[in-house]
């Protein structure tokens, strides 16, 4: 029984501080308020939405008309999951459609060029 004791105890404490694992908040991409958002025009120029709301997260060459804002924050204790997804899409060097896919908040919308905005 005295051998078996260290055997016992190494393996309670091993099961004791495999719960201690550190999980870091894990942060990507653009994070930007609504009120940023918000001032997103229709009829804007791709120079004065990059001032606004700084360079995208995606920008497609093969899609060079539109623009993506991602954003996503993980929690590592928690395993909760908070994401944003908001869309610029342009036709020549202008706004013409604002969307926003995915909002951390109760906001979701879209404006297009047909839409007057108050």
């Amino acid at each position: 029984m005295a051998l078996h004791r260290p055997l016992i105890l190494t393996l309670l404490a091993a099961a004791f501080l495999s719960g201690c694992v550190y999980r870091p908040d894990i942060q990507q991409g653009n994070l930007l308020s609504v009120k940023d958002i918000e001032q997103v025009e229709v009829g804007m120029t791709r120079s004065q939405v990059r001032f606004l709301l700084g360079t995208p997260m995606v920008s497609d060459p093969f899609a060079p008309h539109r623009w993506d804002y991602i954003y996503r924050m993980e929690y590592g204790r928690q395993r909760s999951v908070d994401s944003a997804h908001f869309i610029v899409h342009f036709e020549g060097d202008k706004v013409v459609k604002v969307e926003m896919l995915d909002a951390i908040g109760p906001s979701r919308w879209t404006r297009n060029a047909d839409q007057k905005t108050d």
